[in-house]
């Protein structure tokens, strides 16, 4: 711990606010808010203006928010905000096959009634998530926001940190977080390298109405060229997050909506009847990156700033709001303590509590696409006889789902109910 006169002299420095947070898309805010809570102000700064941000249509992304997730929100006072518009996901089906060939016989089916705490988790929207966060950062007098301004330079000292916006503003904080996005410009200005490489597929994203009602049913479609993901949305309406190789991805991109239609449908499958788009298409290019070090000097990354995954198993917004969790426990305690929240030491309990998790769920991510994206036959026929094995096994399948329900692991309190 800190020795007493300098903590005096670090709570008498005058700052903005305790903490400068970089990136106002879904973790920073989550992570003021949660700093507000042990009453340390925020100040979260973004590139894009505020209307842009609230006013924001169906852009393709959705969530499959795990349980211990929507826990967080919940105590946060974000969950009432967006629950009628969310998406319980009461169960998820794993298949392997082809386009057009249908399913393997050999399958995994995960019921969320195995566990006793409900829903594995919910789908949400990104734009009703982004919304609910921008209207409780205002109504929470801890919070600050800046919209429309970029950081152009950041420096850390002995008592605080120090930006440098695009609009000539300076501020001072005492920690600053980086929650801006895989090509973090905060952990680029601190000097941290990132560890990663390219799949070279793309995700090809859209909602997708269909004929009959999807029951909250999941579903992840292993094909050679990558996973279809068929995620339930309100209604008779599913998110699609469709894996293909980069060229076969530009090319279907460059389809007409009707055409892109023809390609999907056998891919899709016709259990939930007809189908039809709905609104605009959107692709992704995929990639693992994972920040060498989620700290340094007065600084700590979060979210995709500190590791960007495969979406294969829909846990890269999950692994952020753990990551906020995490980081405000730390600080919050460390506050209470009379501690420098900021202190090298203070930080380097954030990374050791969420590095080796987070880097263990980015390598299986990778292991399991490698494994399920593509067409050898003696993998194919391995991968088919351990999904069917696993399926008779009941005590291995409830693990699975408590794993992807977010249950397992150090949990953070604001994610333990």
């Amino acid at each position: 711990m800190d020795n007493p006169a300098r903590t005096d002299i670090l709570n008498s420095m005058e700052h903005d606010s305790d903490i400068l947070i970089i990136g106002g898309g879904l973790n920073g805010p989550t992570l003021a808010l949660a700093a507000a809570r042990a009453g340390l102000t925020s100040t979260v700064i973004d590139a894009l203006p505020e209307p842009t941000r609230r006013n924001a249509a169906f852009d393709g992304r959705a969530y499959a928010l795990a349980l211990a997730s929507v826990r967080l929100l919940r105590n946060l006072r974000i969950w009432d905000r967006v629950a009628e518009n969310a998406q319980p996901m009461l169960e998820i089906k794993v298949s392997d096959g082809r386009a057009g060939q249908g399913p393997s016989p050999f399958f995994l089916h995960f019921d969320h009634a195995e566990i006793e705490e409900g829903p594995m988790g919910h789908m949400l929207e990104d734009r009703f998530l982004r919304r609910a966060l921008i209207d409780a950062m205002k109504e929470t007098p801890e919070i600050t926001q800046v919209s429309g301004d970029t950081v152009t330079a950041q420096e850390a000292d002995i008592t605080s940190v120090t930006i440098t916006l695009a609009s000539g503003k300076v501020l001072r904080g005492r920690l600053l977080v980086g929650a801006d996005g895989r090509a973090s410009g905060t952990a680029a200005r601190a000097g941290i390298r990132r560890t990663g490489w390219g799949y070279r597929q793309t995700a090809l994203v859209a909602a997708i109405e269909h004929e009959r009602p999807h029951h909250g049913i999941a579903h992840q479609f292993f094909m050679p060229p990558g996973p279809l993901a068929i995620l339930p949305l309100p209604g008779n309406v599913s998110s699609i997050v469709w894996s293909e190789t980069d060229e076969t991805a530009a090319r279907f991109s460059a389809l007409s909506d009707d055409a892109f239609m023809e390609v999907l449908r056998p891919r899709f499958g016709d259990f939930l009847g007809a189908i039809k788009l709905r609104g605009k298409r959107y692709t992704y290019p995929l990639n693992l990156t994972i920040a060498n070090s989620f700290i340094a000097d007065r600084l700590a990354l979060i979210g995709d700033a500190a590791h960007g995954m495969h979406p294969i198993a829909g846990q890269g917004l999950n692994a952020g709001l753990r990551d906020v969790a995490a980081l405000a426990q730390v600080v919050t305690e460390a506050s209470h303590r009379g501690e420098d929240i900021a202190a090298t030491d203070v930080l380097s309990r954030y990374q050791q509590w969420r590095r080796f998790d987070t880097a263990t769920l980015a390598m299986a991510t990778d292991l399991t696409n490698r494994l399920f994206s593509n067409d050898n036959p003696l993998l194919r026929a391995a991968r088919d006889l351990g999904m069917g094995a696993l399926g008779h096994m009941p005590a291995l399948r409830r693990g699975f789902i408590r794993e992807a329900a977010g249950l397992t692991g150090d949990l953070p309190e604001l994610m333990r109910g």
